[in-house]
């Protein structure tokens, strides 16, 4: 089964948007199948992100997918998303 989440969306189409505080990240792409990626500590997302560091534009780059899991809040997805990451 090929991964729902592998192909790079724009910066204004995100898969999913999470937030903590003023950090905002958006999940453009996913490296590998939600089943597996649960199970890899080190599974990365691409993202953009935006903190007040960034004035108002987002970086684009990889993070760990259990960091913003574990600490930030799902506050939009796209259904797909839900059904996998909830």
């Amino acid at each position: 089964m090929p991964n729902p989440f592998g192909k790079t969306r724009d910066q204004e189409k995100p898969y999913a948007i999470y937030k903590q505080g003023p950090f905002e990240w958006r999940v453009l792409k996913t490296y590998k199948q939600p089943s597996t990626e649960a199970k890899d500590v080190y599974a990365r997302w691409y993202l953009s992100t935006s903190s007040p560091h960034t004035y108002g534009s987002g970086e684009l780059g990889d993070g760990y997918a259990k960091d913003i899991r574990d600490n930030a809040v799902l506050i939009q997805a796209e259904p797909e998303w839900l059904e996998h990451y909830t």
